[in-house]
């Protein structure tokens, strides 16, 4: 059992979640993730970004968006609650190291998981510039914690009703024409956007590190669910990644895949739905 010590909702659909979980929060690392757990019984099991950490506290924060059916659940909790699984940390921690000039891209949510890479990149000695992106202003997260870190910081929406309008590629193409160019890319996001992150770093010439988030269900390899083609190989995002060169990463193929249980994602979806309404509404 994982109690949930405190909850904040950072937009309609993103919740902010700090939870009991010492001996994960003592060994994870930028990058790595959890599998979690609602129900022991048949419960769905859902791969989350840890987006931060307290070793002495022992607790660990978890951001995500309640589009599932596991996630509204999940959303449903208060803090007091408590979690039943929560297995981690899992896979390969993000590689830092002294690379110069980073430009860290978040989409949407993305911004979340990438907040502790950009800490560990800019501990390590890099200058950091970052861009965030969203659909609008209520979509932005992690604004004021990227500011007190980053070197420097822009912000794009789609709909221009926050920073500037425009796609987070805009700024970063802008970050890769400059003489010197960056060093690296990080990019963190929906699929679309992190394929259209690295086309835009191809043109340059800048190397790019995409994080996946894939179909997982053990976490550990054995299921094969999360495959991805990178490079030409089979690459299992829970233990080979979850972060690969974004260069070499079949984003066509691995966006098709995700598709695979859509038909019954929005069956269970509905029966959420069902379940979350008020007593003599009709779904």
């Amino acid at each position: 059992m994982h109690i949930i010590l405190e909850k904040k909702q950072l937009s309609e659909h993103v919740f902010e979640m700090t939870i009991k979980a010492p001996y994960i929060a003592q060994s994870r690392k930028a990058g790595q993730f959890v599998i979690v757990q609602i129900d022991t019984e048949w419960g769905e099991r859902i791969p989350l970004t840890i987006a931060d950490a307290d070793p002495d506290k022992g607790t660990i924060t978890m951001v995500f968006q309640a589009v599932g059916a596991t996630t509204k659940k999940l959303a449903m909790k208060e803090a007091g609650d408590a979690v039943e699984n929560i297995l981690g940390p899992l896979g390969n921690p993000t590689h830092i190291e002294k690379f110069g000039t980073v430009i860290c891209v978040g989409g949407g949510i993305g911004a979340a998981p990438l907040y502790p890479i950009v800490q560990a990149l800019k501990k390590a000695g890099n200058t950091v510039k970052v861009i965030i992106g969203a659909r609008n202003k209520e979509l932005i997260l992690f604004e004021d914690r990227m500011k007190a870190i980053a070197d420097e910081l822009i912000i794009v929406t789609d709909d221009g009703s926050y920073g500037r309008k425009a796609l987070v590629t805009e700024p970063l193409a802008e970050y890769c024409s400059q003489n010197p160019k960056p060093d690296l890319a990080v990019a963190i996001g929906p699929p679309i956007m992190m394929k259209f992150c690295v086309q835009t770093t191809k043109q340059f010439d800048v190397p790019a590190i995409v994080s996946l988030n894939t179909i997982m269900i053990d976490g550990t390899g054995m299921c094969g669910g999360c495959r991805v083609n990178v490079g030409g190989e089979t690459k299992f995002v829970c233990v080979d990644g979850p972060e690969f060169d974004g260069h070499k990463v079949d984003f066509e193929n691995m966006m098709l895949r995700m598709q695979a249980y859509k038909e019954k994602e929005d069956e269970d979806n509905h029966a959420c739905s069902i379940g979350l309404k008020k007593k003599g509404e009709t779904a």
